[in-house]
């Protein structure tokens, strides 16, 4: 089976985040989003509303990954600064978009569209448009980074539109299995030995509790479905091994 790796980074912009005055609900919802396709996320960084920092990331995320997806700093405000580090990163020039100023200007009364609100149509030059369906103002695509709006409604709106334009890879297959109440610290050991022996496979062990309860879960993930069944067997022995024990005393 030929697997095609395609891999992404999010890069999440905004002092607010940090402070934690707002709760990311971007992340979870770009990683699952992005899985569907077929794009591994490796990454996920945090930066303030500080021009070298995002310059810094991007320019370090950009170079791993094939893509990287931004959240946040691309409103009418003197501290949404993304648009101008992401032009800074690519070292390209900055200005009013008439393709933006033709989609905005409609939306205002006569004096209404002020200076504050055409700073969204500030737009690196060289980028493409990513379509905002909630609120008009877009965000962009400059090489391999997608920059989108922190306002959940409105980045998933523009992940949906700039979806068509991406490369995906093999999907990552996935099967959860339940410990069947055995410890962690039971079946650590075996598990490895499985995980050591099934390299094209990746497999995790996540503890949880619930109703006053301790449970784990093995989950087994692999792009290839042969080497995915492979290591589930052998996870559902090795429980069956361990659980036999545990009943022999």
């Amino acid at each position: 089976m030929t697997v095609e790796t395609v891999t992404a980074a999010v890069l999440v912009i905004g002092d607010e985040i940090l402070s934690g005055r707002t709760k990311d609900k971007n992340i979870g919802y770009i990683a699952e989003y992005l899985t569907q396709l077929g794009i591994d996320v490796r990454e996920v960084r945090v930066v303030p509303d500080v021009e070298e920092e995002i310059v810094t990331a991007l320019n370090a995320l950009r170079h791993r990954y094939t893509y990287v997806f931004t959240t946040g700093g691309i409103g009418p405000t003197h501290d949404d600064i993304t648009a101008d580090s992401v032009a800074k990163a690519f070292g390209v020039d900055i200005s009013e978009d008439p393709r933006v100023i033709a989609l905005m200007a409609p939306r205002y009364k006569p004096g209404e569209f002020n200076a504050a609100r055409r700073r969204m149509a500030r737009i690196p030059h060289g980028a493409d448009l990513v379509a905002n369906k909630v609120s008009v103002a877009p965000g962009f695509m400059i090489g391999n980074v997608i920059i989108m709006a922190g306002v959940p409604a409105v980045m998933q709106t523009m992940l949906d539109d700039v979806t068509p334009r991406l490369k995906t890879g093999t999907k990552m297959l996935m099967e959860t299995i339940d410990a069947a109440g055995l410890a962690e610290g039971t079946y650590g050991g075996p598990l490895g030995d499985i995980a050591a022996a099934h390299t094209g496979a990746t497999i995790g062990s996540y503890p949880s509790f619930l109703d006053g309860k301790f449970s784990n879960q093995i989950v087994v993930r692999s792009k290839d479905a042969q080497v995915l069944a492979a290591a589930v067997a052998d996870v559902h022995a090795m429980i069956a091994r361990l659980n036999a024990a545990r009943a022999a005393g």
